[in-house]
Parts: C-alpha cells; structure tokens; sequence
C-alpha cells in the first residue's frame, strides 16, 4: 500500500533553515509528480511546492517562492523541502502528498510533520 511519511520538523528561530523530509513507498515514485502542502493552526491547507517526476520540473507558492527549494532522490524515494528565511508564518504541519493528475489534486498524503518558527 502506499505510505507517505515526513520527518524533520522541529522548532527553528525566525531566519533560521530546516529540512523536512518525505519517504514513500508502494508505488512507482520516480514516475510519481510529488507536493508539499501546508496547514497552519487554525487555518485551512496551502499548497506549497510541486515536483515532477523526474524532478526537472518544480513549482512554488508565492508565499514561499526564493526561500522554499524542493528536491527529490528517485533512488532513495524521497522528496525534500528546503525552507531557508523562516518566518512565524511558516508555522504549520507539512503533508507531503502524491499528485494524482494535476498538482492541487492529490491522492495519498502522509501524517505531516510540525514546523514551529518562534523566538
């Protein structure tokens, strides 16, 4: 079955870098167009980034273009977000989640994992 599962969140100061992290299985990723979305407490779910398949292609939210840079390893079945100049704003849940057609439309998602930017 498919899994999704992100790690690497953790509390970071405003400016400050972290690296959440997203290890897929039970299906083909390399073939797989891959997003990272959002939710911040009490707020509803912003789509962050997207990744094509083979990782040439790459999409970013306004809110987060020039400091967010998402990756993918096809041989290790993972994608990654790079978040760079940290704002209190950046503060939610990341999902990773698998595109099923086209990128605001998604159809296995992960647990997501707490990123928390704070003095």
């Amino acid at each position: 079955q498919v899994q999704l599962v992100e790690s690497g969140g953790g509390v970071v100061q405003p400016a400050g870098s972290l690296r959440v992290s997203c290890a897929a299985s039970g299906f083909t990723f390399g073939a797989s167009a891959m997003t990272w979305v959002r939710q911040a407490p009490g707020k509803g779910l912003e789509w962050v980034s997207g990744i094509s398949g083979g990782g040439t292609s790459k999409y970013y939210a306004d809110s987060v273009k020039g400091r967010f840079t998402i990756s993918r390893d096809n041989a290790k079945n993972t994608v990654y977000l790079q978040m760079d100049s940290l704002k209190p704003e950046d503060t939610a849940v990341y999902y990773c989640a698998k595109v099923n057609s086209r990128y605001s439309d998604m159809d296995y998602w992960g647990k997501g994992t707490l990123v928390t930017v704070s003095s």
